[in-house]
């Protein structure tokens, strides 16, 4: 056993049954892995809420984002032969695939980092217009100077890229657009600039050539990005063979930028495992876990919507102490504490 984590003896923390849809219309499926951060001196989670359409009898019924961040729900005959619905999570109808959820991240502050709840000061934030239509996931927050700058999956279906907002309210937000087209998810923004530039860790993915990695981009602005370089890769026999992605915006630390991530098995088992990266070149990586440092070893991180899962995008560290977020088999918001100076330990081992 290598896990190295501490649960909160109150996992978990957050369920479906504790939200409430966000219309009639709607069911909570699940929740999952949520971005989080510290403002006016409270604790916030970015939730991703999963919800699906209540079904009628004969019906086969998928909900979508307009524009101007509505639902709308599309209705398909069962009998039409132009539908295959064979597969729960993804149904086609007429050569176009709808998926069965769609997600939207919902706002929740905490005073004591366990108990959460909503405020109707803050709005929830939903996917809009073409590119948002099937909805936003999987939301990293990172601070710099007095903006937060949001992260997220925009999935439609023209595939599934990565969208910016930027908030200093959390009331009021800028949208930045996609900033890593499709096929491209889990990206996270360093909290600081290195060297005069922004720099991020992001995943695209390439199944015919290639794999899911975790790459390095450099912006001038936080918006535009280039100068792509690959720094972690999947690893043959191991807890993150399949793919990998980065969790949070890395953390600062004396010997080098420490980035918790996860990593999956072609069974789907998703571990976390941690990186450390070069202070002034983050595109050189000075270690890497060779064994997890948390696996799905509690019964809810094992069994629920989708079991064997600890996912996680977002943290906040206090001293020596990451508190960390987590999602856990796809269903639950979770949270455990990891020493620095323990996980640098496991790395230089």
């Amino acid at each position: 056993m290598t896990d190295i984590s501490t649960r909160k003896e109150q996992n978990p923390l957050l369920a479906p049954k504790d939200l409430k849809p966000s219309n009639e219309n709607m069911i909570i499926e699940c929740l999952l892995n949520p971005g989080v951060f510290e403002f006016n001196g409270k604790i916030g989670l970015l939730v991703r809420v999963a919800e699906r359409t209540i079904q009628k009898q004969g019906i086969v019924s998928v909900p979508i984002y307009n524009s101007v961040g509505e639902v709308e729900i599309l209705d398909f005959n069962r009998e039409d032969p132009k539908l295959d619905s064979s597969d729960a999570r993804v149904i086609n109808y007429d050569g176009t695939d709808y998926l069965t959820t769609i997600s939207h991240l919902r706002l929740l502050f905490s005073n004591d980092g366990i108990s959460f709840e909503e405020s109707e000061e803050y709005p929830s934030i939903f996917g809009e217009g073409e590119y948002e239509s099937f909805g936003i996931e999987d939301c990293r927050v990172s601070k710099i100077d007095s903006t937060y700058h949001l992260t997220y999956t925009m999935v439609s279906s023209n595939g599934v890229g990565v969208g910016l907002r930027t908030t200093k309210d959390w009331r009021n937000f800028e949208k930045k657009g996609m900033i890593f087209s499709p096929h491209n998810k889990d990206c996270a923004i360093f909290e600081e600039k290195i060297n005069g530039l922004f720099y991020a860790l992001h995943r695209p993915s390439s199944p015919e050539l290639g794999g899911n990695y975790i790459w390095l981009a450099e912006s001038p602005d936080g918006v535009h990005w280039g100068n792509h370089k690959c720094i972690a890769k999947t690893r043959i026999g191991k807890f993150d063979s399949k793919r990998l992605g980065a969790g949070a915006a890395p953390i600062k630390t004396a010997k080098g930028w420490l980035e918790i991530y996860h990593g999956a098995t072609a069974e789907n088992r998703y571990c976390l495992g941690a990186i450390l990266l070069d202070l002034k070149d983050p595109s050189k990586v000075i270690a890497r876990s060779e064994e997890p440092i948390m696996e799905p070893i509690a019964a809810y991180e094992q069994t629920g919507f989708f079991g064997n899962v600890v996912f996680t995008n977002g943290h906040y560290v206090d001293g020596d102490i990451i508190h960390l977020y987590y999602g856990a088999s796809d269903e639950f918001v979770c949270s455990a504490n990891f020493s620095i100076n323990e996980i640098l330990k496991t790395l230089e081992q």
